[in-house]
């Protein structure tokens, strides 16, 4: 779908990506490594801390309740590693991954640990009891992402393929002028020209689609705590991930030294434009997970402090907290294709696989890579909201 060079005029892209967090970034990657003119657009200033792709460290595992997100954690980890590859740059660093969960329910993409031998001791290996009723397990793909080279990565990669990345620029309406000509306009009054649409603003969506499309797309913004607990001297750590009633997950932390970051998914609703940034009056996601390190590791990290380092993050989830990747359909059709409700680390993992599933999306209407990689996309149209205001949650 790319543009020849004499076809391309100032201003007119064949993509325009909205939103540069790790999907955004990741999408304008893909588009721009097949030709396109890619514009990435975004509202803040470039590798921002207001949304949900920035810090030091995003686990990845292949450890997932719903059997659908497999093969895409799987593909993007390969992405993963053909993009570090491009760019001589190594944000994933591999790690084991452990877990553990209800016997009558363990998670798609885990095996039962097996007893190590005594002489054996790898991160975690006599860090983690698992109490009684619990199955421990371990899973494929674990590592650590630096979060913010991450996306950044992507981003230069982008423009050595001569993609545009302009940041404080606020989107504040797309419309559609003709089949294949995509008009958006900015808050300083900017309009550039384009022949297809990404969207990708995370806690941002709901805003932007109600006011682009009159479309009222259930994707939350959740004010959540990153905890950084003290961690015993001479402690090794792997990631690790607890389901039952309180999901409680775990990475090394590479930013602060001597800490461990163990946190709990889910938080409070809150406006994006106007979150909150104090830790204090979180007691909601501190005392669960004070509880389960007593439980799952004690004497290993010191919950006596509570965390030393906690920080204000962001989720942005719908009802069933599954992905939305489809087109916005009316009269934008085929044209302007919308990826949401990343959650955090959530969807991180999955970036460049969600970013190559858009680009193709937008370029070709279709993506034949979700094809070929088992990739299901029909768990994450929107049609699945459409008299279900709990989407996918039916079939439980």
């Amino acid at each position: 779908m790319a543009a020849s060079d004499g076809e391309r005029r100032p201003g007119r892209f064949d993509v325009i990506v909205v939103g540069a967090g790790i999907m955004g970034s990741c999408a304008a990657h893909a588009a721009a490594s097949r030709g396109a003119r890619l514009l990435l657009l975004e509202r803040f200033g470039r590798l921002h801390t207001r949304g949900s792709s920035h810090g030091e460290s995003r686990g990845t595992r292949a450890t997932y309740a719903q059997a659908r997100y497999l093969p895409v954690v799987r593909l993007a980890r390969r992405l993963w590693d053909e993009a570090q590859a491009e760019a001589a740059v190594r944000v994933l660093t591999s790690t084991r991954a452990r877990g553990a969960s209800p016997r009558s329910s363990p998670p798609s993409g885990t095996a039962a640990a097996p007893r190590p031998p005594k002489d054996r001791r790898g991160p975690g290996r006599g860090v983690f009891r698992v109490p009684g009723g619990l199955m421990a397990a371990v899973s494929e793909l674990g590592g650590v992402i630096q979060a913010t080279k991450a996306v950044g990565m992507f981003q230069e990669l982008a423009e050595r393929k001569g993609a545009v990345v302009k940041d404080g620029t606020e989107v504040v309406d797309v419309t559609k002028r003709g089949e294949g000509s995509i008009l958006v306009k900015t808050a300083s009054g900017e309009e550039f020209h384009g022949a297809k649409c990404i969207v990708t603003v995370g806690a941002w969506t709901r805003k932007l689609v109600k006011s682009v499309a009159g479309m009222d797309l259930p994707v939350q913004p959740l004010h959540t705590l990153l905890c950084y607990w003290k961690a015993r001297p001479g402690r090794r750590f792997p990631t690790f991930a607890s389901y039952g009633d309180t999901h409680i997950y775990s990475t090394p932390s590479a930013e602060f030294p001597g800490l461990i970051k163990i946190a709990m998914h889910g938080g409070s609703p809150c406006d994006p434009d106007s979150r909150r940034d104090a830790t204090t009056g979180d007691v909601d996601l501190v005392e669960p997970v004070a509880r389960w390190i007593d439980a799952f590791m004690p004497g290993h990290v010191d919950t006596a402090e509570r965390p030393v380092q906690p920080q204000p993050c962001m989720y942005s989830m719908t009802p069933d907290e599954d992905f939305v990747i489809d087109f916005l359909g009316g009269e934008f059709g085929k044209d302007v294709v919308g990826g949401a409700g990343f959650s955090a680390g959530h969807g991180f993992k999955m970036g460049p696989a969600v970013g190559r599933i858009l680009a193709e999306m937008a370029m070709d209407g279709e993506a034949r890579t979700a094809v070929d990689a088992g990739v299901e996309l029909e768990h994450f149209r929107i049609s699945r909201f459409v008299g279900n205001p709990k989407g996918n949650l039916k079939d439980f």
